[in-house]
């Protein structure tokens, strides 16, 4: 769906993986942070509800996501902290944290701040200031990656051959998608920038680096994650 509807071929996100948690004492009150990749409303929504269960006697489970290529769909939950003091500045953390110097386009993120109030009240810009620090310093300390829409080339090998030239490939610069297996043969998958200069410099390397014995196939696309730059 989303290679239909967007003509974004990039963005940053989390790292796949654990969540990540970071957590705050800001006047005697814990901020707990928690950030989720997500890829949908309802897969946000259920780390609110496993949050909720997990830390079931803090006093507020706050929360905001971003999700999509395009970033459009956005939502936010104060949680019974006075409106706009909680959600919208934990929404506007990740809207705004740079990934690359100048550039904002972090999405696919979930995050929950769970809070245990310590006493002291914080007042409403003290609220605001202390989730959209939670988030950020979470976010500041997370591993992100780039998530870039790639064609996706095969090519058969013998098994024999296919460790050296996956290595080849790699040395390249080319990045490699999930491998699979038939009995003869070893079936090598490449992530390629989806343009017709692109496809014939991958092929030609192919070609190169085979004694042209080995085709390159192309195929669709999907979504890859790659190192940020």
């Amino acid at each position: 769906m989303q290679e239909q509807e967007s003509r974004t071929t990039s963005y940053a996100t989390l790292a796949a993986g654990p969540d990540f948690r970071h957590e705050l004492e800001i006047k005697r009150s814990r901020f707990i942070t928690v950030l989720r990749r997500a890829d949908s409303e309802e897969a946000a929504r259920d780390l609110v509800a496993g949050l909720r269960r997990e830390f079931h006697d803090a006093r507020h489970h706050c929360s905001a996501f971003v999700l999509g290529p395009d970033r459009d769909i956005q939502r936010s939950n104060d949680d019974g902290e006075p409106s706009g003091t909680a959600g919208l500045p934990m929404l506007e953390a990740i809207l705004k944290r740079e990934t690359v110097p100048g550039v904002t386009d972090l999405s696919d993120v979930s995050a929950i701040v769970a809070r245990y109030f310590g006493g002291i009240l914080l007042g409403a810009g003290g609220l605001v200031r202390a989730y959209s620090e939670s988030v950020s310093a979470a976010l500041e300390r997370a591993t992100l990656v780039r998530r870039r829409r790639l064609r996706i080339c095969e090519a058969s090998v013998p098994h024999s051959a296919a460790g050296r030239l996956e290595n080849d490939l790699r040395a390249a610069g080319f990045v490699m998608a999930e491998t699979s297996y038939t009995d003869q043969h070893t079936v090598l998958r490449m992530a390629i920038p989806d343009d017709p200069a692109d496809l014939s410099a991958a092929t030609e390397r192919m070609l190169s680096f085979t004694a042209g014995t080995v085709e390159l196939i192309a195929g669709g696309t999907e979504w890859i994650d790659v190192p940020l730059p």
